[in-house]
């Protein structure tokens, strides 16, 4: 009867199976794209070394092995410390009543008919106004709900459109101090104070917008655009780092496949 016991398949364990498949797919969007990635695949190929070491009763480097094995959950929690972050954020700002259902949040649940963030208005927008040298910072909300950000500045729900964004961040405009939250191509909030990071060192021809990116983007999933008063050059940021691209085309199609 054992052999029967593999079908043996009920409702608890489906859903075992699809929470347990929800933080894999969590897991994977948090390191995807980092140096994390490569310390994951490192630790699991530790791991097997150190399984094969016991079966082919290889002591010393057992002994080795098993010693760096037992204060491995120490070393998961500094090396990994800023996705762990980001994963207790994501589950802390969860809000499971409104707009903010738990499903809606889980973006790869959702279906093409949704309305999708204008990325074209936005890169746009921002060349127009970097060759103006208007300063401005752009939060673009991925997984991680930035809703407790919205505090610090006006709640919003305007449509984004390219002449909305220029006219947000126009100099006289008493909206252009701080940065904005869009999610789902809704401008959220306007004049947000954001974290600014003092620890990471950045060249100095960069000022406190290109900061608050800097700590936005590594504190949660979101990624950032960054317009320059100073030179009017148009930055983009992920994972509290700059990502390099050569023209518009290139950063549209960055911004695109990260809001995926």
């Amino acid at each position: 009867m054992d052999k029967f016991k593999f079908w043996d398949f009920g409702i608890i364990d489906f859903i075992d199976v699809f929470l347990v498949a929800i933080l894999l797919y969590y897991i994977y969007k948090l390191v995807k794209g980092t140096v994390a990635i490569n310390i994951f695949i490192g630790i699991i190929i530790i791991y097997l070394v150190w399984k094969a070491t016991d079966l082919l009763e290889m002591q010393m480097l057992h002994n080795i092995f098993d010693g760096f094995m037992k204060v491995g959950i120490i070393a998961l929690i500094v090396v990994f410390q800023p996705e762990i972050r980001k994963f207790l954020l994501m589950v802390g700002s969860t809000n499971l009543s409104g707009r903010g259902k738990l499903f809606s949040k889980m973006k790869f649940l959702k279906n093409d008919m949704e309305t999708e963030t204008n990325v074209d208005a936005i890169v746009a927008a921002c060349h127009k106004m970097g060759s103006t040298k208007t300063g401005a910072l752009i939060v673009l909300e991925r997984n991680n709900n930035l809703d407790f950000l919205i505090s610090t500045g006006d709640e919003m729900n305007i449509k984004v459109t390219q002449p909305i964004i220029e006219s947000i961040f126009f100099k006289n405009s008493p909206l252009h101090d701080g940065a904005i939250i869009i999610d789902n191509n809704t401008v959220k909030a306007t004049r947000v104070i954001l974290p600014v990071n003092n620890e990471k060192s950045i060249p100095q021809r960069f000022g406190l917008r290109h900061r608050a990116a800097v700590g936005i983007t590594e504190k949660t999933d979101a990624v950032a655009l960054v317009v320059s008063e100073e030179t009017g050059q148009v930055s983009y940021l992920k994972n509290g780092e700059f990502i390099m691209f050569e023209n518009a085309d290139e950063l549209l199609n960055l911004i695109k496949k990260d809001l995926v």
